[in-house]
Parts: C-alpha cells; sequence; structure tokens
C-alpha cells in the first residue's frame, strides 16, 4: 500500500432529521409510512444487527453529520472517510470520539458511529470535527484495483489481503449488478448504493450493517454503473427501505476488474467492520 494522502480538518453538525409536511413516503405496495430512523441521531442500530432488524427507513448505526452550507457539505461528504475519526467540540458530550462508518446520498450526510453514552448525550445542531483522511489511496503495484471512501488505517482492520497480483476480500455475499437501486448514476465519493434486497432473499436473509459485501459487473470509481466483468466491494452503512428501488445501502470502498478483485463469499463466518475494531481506533493516539 502507499499511502501518501492527506489528512484535513472539517466542520460539521450533528443533523436533525426532516420530513416533507406530508409527511408520508410510498412504500413498494403503494402504501404511505411515517419513515422513521433517516437521518439525525438513531439510538439502538448497531453494527452486526441485521438490515432488517428495525421497523425504519434507511436506518444507519449512530448519528448523521451535515453542514447548513452546500459547498461545505458536498465537502464534508465527499472527503469523509471510513475509518476517520470523530471529535464533538460542543455541547454536552464535548470530547466525545467516534468514527465514520459510511456516508449517505441526496443532499448528503457522513454517518458516524460514537459509543452508546456519547450517542444519548448528542443534541441535534452539536458541533463536530472530522479528522478526513483516505480520499487518494492507492494499492502499490495493484493500479487496476482503484480504492474510495477508506482510512488508510482501517484497510489493515478489514478482511481484505494484498496479493502480487490482486486484491482478495472476504464478503458476507456477492450480488449481481441488477439488483442495484438508488445511487446507480450518482458518484461513489458522495453517495452510498442501495441494493433491492428482502429480507427473505437468499443473499439479503443473513446481511447485518458493517458486512463487506460485493457487486458484480459494477465500476464505481467515478459514477456507479454496469461494466461487464468488473467488480465492487463496499460496506453496508444502512439498513433496508420499504421505498421501491431502495434497499440496504453500501459504500464503495474497491473497484476493479474482477481478475484482480475477487471476492470469497464467507456467509454466516464473515465479519466485517465491528464496534471493537472502531473502539480500536478510538483508542489511539488522535495527534500522532
Amino acid at each position: 500500500m502507499s499511502d501518501r494522502t492527506l489528512a484535513t480538518n472539517l466542520g460539521a453538525f450533528v443533523e436533525h432529521p426532516t420530513l416533507e409536511p406530508g409527511p408520508y413516503r410510498v412504500d413498494r405496495e403503494g402504501r404511505p409510512y411515517v419513515p422513521v430512523g433517516d437521518g439525525g441521531i438513531v439510538i439502538g442500530a448497531a453494527l452486526g444487527q441485521s438490515v432488517f432488524a428495525h421497523v425504519g427507513d434507511h436506518v444507519g448505526p449512530g448519528a448523521c453529520l451535515v453542514h447548513p452550507d452546500g459547498r461545505a457539505r458536498a465537502a464534508l461528504t465527499a472527503l469523509s472517510c471510513v475509518g476517520n475519526r470523530v471529535t464533538v467540540t460542543g455541547g454536552p458530550s464535548e470530547g466525545a470520539g467516534g468514527v465514520v462508518v459510511g456516508k449517505r446520498g441526496e443532499r448528503g450526510r457522513v454517518i458516524a458511529w460514537f459509543p452508546p453514552d456519547a450517542l444519548l448525550s448528542l443534541r441535534p445542531g452539536d458541533p463536530v470535527m472530522v479528522r478526513a483522511q483516505g480520499q487518494g489511496l492507492a494499492l502499490e503495484g495493484l493500479d487496476q484495483v482503484s480504492v474510495a471512501n477508506l482510512d488508510p488505517a482501517l484497510l489493515e482492520m478489514l478482511p481484505i489481503a494484498l496479493g502480487r497480483h490482486g486484491v482478495r476480500a472476504g464478503v458476507r455475499c456477492e450480488v449481481g449488478s441488477r439488483l442495484a437501486g438508488n445511487g446507480m448514476g450518482r458518484p461513489a465519493h458522495l453517495w452510498d448504493l442501495d441494493l433491492q434486497l428482502d429480507e427473505d432473499d437468499g443473499a439479503g436473509a443473513g446481511l447485518s450493517l458493517g458486512d463487506l459485501v460485493a457487486v458484480s459487473d459494477l465500476d464505481s470509481r467515478y459514477h456507479m454503473g454496469f461494466r461487464r466483468g468488473w467488480r465492487t466491494v463496499g460496506l453496508v452503512v444502512h439498513g433496508s427501505s420499504p421505498q421501491p428501488g431502495h434497499g440496504p445501502g453500501l459504500v464503495p470502498l474497491l473497484t476493479g476488474p474482477g481478475s484482480v478483485l475477487g471476492a470469497e463469499a464467507e456467509g454466516s463466518a464473515h465479519t466485517g467492520l465491528t464496534a471493537s475494531i472502531l473502539e480500536t481506533i478510538l483508542a489511539r493516539d488522535p495527534f500522532p
């Protein structure tokens, strides 16, 4: 791995969820529902839980971070990477640490995990700082495999093996790009990609927050789209959604030709991103 990436300090604020005055959305059967858990501070969702564990909509394991300025919000979302450290800089949780675990599309959100006590005392509007690093990361001698949205220090903690002739990732499962929904055609550094999976599907049955998943015939170097023979490996960062074209969302981490980016489906034996990994990150010196 060749790590020449830069770190930047980004300002953000804990989001308050927003709804249309309606306030309903419509599910795939044409029924209205109130979307719970789509943004803001979500209590009770955790890494390792099924993506179908809660009656909610795009439920993420933690708090969403945003910025009121549109361009600053785009920078926050594009530059933040999974594994980046978050520090609360004001409010009752001032000084508490968290870790970026994903991002969302639409207007742009960063999903941050916090230890339970810190999460409970967070308030909408609390200011935070993200130590952003990872975009531009390159794998030495493996230039056919592109990396995005991944803190360099986290790479070695995930089930991703770098070899002389390619990269191999342990994943929960591999699905075809025909299941890709919301996020197709969108920039990989700003959006996540929803997978149209149901709880009763073979692939969706055991899927959990924090799992790695491979998507075949998907190129996510820039704008995510179909490319035969390619593969993308991403991290599941939010739960399912009743909306048509939506579902569990993954943030792309690796993409490249299938000949050099392999995936081993590990099923129930798979372990992806866990709270213990995030606790290890928080235990490190924040200012090395």
